[in-house]
């Protein structure tokens, strides 16, 4: 399985790197960005694969300019996914805006127990996991990202997001339970502008597709007039747009 799950990677990373070749053709360009990603993988903790936010960094390569707000990371961990994102919302001249509690996940009592991909998630969940502080991911940040471009929000999702009324054109959800998407969802969509896109690194999480496949949530609580278009549903990477 282990062997599987590393063959599996590499040959998504090496065809998302010739995606991302398409927008640096001259081969220095291509080497520059990618020693950049890899210092970050070999430098700062993180809890994605290489090759999952590297589709969400082609996709704002791939963003029409003309589609409006920022880029938006909910979990931001030790900052790994921050420093990628900042750099490239720095290429496309965006503002980043991080939600995070700087203090892990919130007290839970969400039942997981397998992604749907075969691994266990059992007990991965539990409160103050995955906490980087507010500092912690600053100095990663400054070190291999792009500071300018950031805003951060500290604060638990459900207190920190309903402040915020800016446009979003892309967003990376990796908040691992339910009720955090649910959040994120509920304030982050109404948000989200015409062409944008909302990518979570948890479609895989049972728990979490649940609440993707909802059409009360999507209906009464977040009060869509249509229902959202949900690509990949149930795969690690999901990505939600308006009609």
């Amino acid at each position: 399985m282990k062997l599987l799950q590393t063959l599996t990677e590499y040959f998504a990373i090496a065809r998302l790197q010739r995606d991302m070749a398409a927008f640096f053709p001259a081969f220095k360009d291509q080497k520059f960005w990618l020693d950049r990603l890899k210092a970050i993988d070999n430098n700062v903790q993180s809890a994605h694969n290489s090759s999952h936010i590297l589709q969400f960094l082609i996709a704002i390569l791939k963003l029409d300019p003309a589609v409006q707000g920022c880029i938006v990371e909910a979990g931001a961990y030790k900052g790994g996914g921050t420093s990628k994102i900042s750099l490239f919302s720095k290429h496309v001249n965006r503002r980043l805006i991080v939600f995070d509690s700087f203090e892990g996940l919130p007290e839970n009592e969400e039942p997981h127990m397998n992604s749907t991909e075969g691994h266990t998630i059992k007990d991965w969940f539990k409160g103050g996991n995955f906490a980087g502080s507010l500092a912690e991911v600053r100095s990663n940040v400054e070190r291999y990202g792009n500071i300018d471009v950031c805003e951060f929000m500290p604060g638990w999702f459900e207190q920190t997001m309903p402040l915020f009324n800016k446009p979003v054109a892309l967003a990376y959800l990796d908040v691992d339970l339910a009720s955090s998407a649910r959040t994120c969802l509920k304030y982050i969509y109404p948000l989200l502008s015409k062409g944008g896109a909302i990518f979570s690194q948890d479609g895989d999480f049972p728990l979490v597709i649940e609440v993707l496949k909802d059409e009360s949530f999507w209906m009464n609580e977040v009060r869509c007039n249509n229902l959202p278009i949900i690509e990949n549903l149930g795969k690690k990477i999901t990505i939600i747009r308006k009609p």
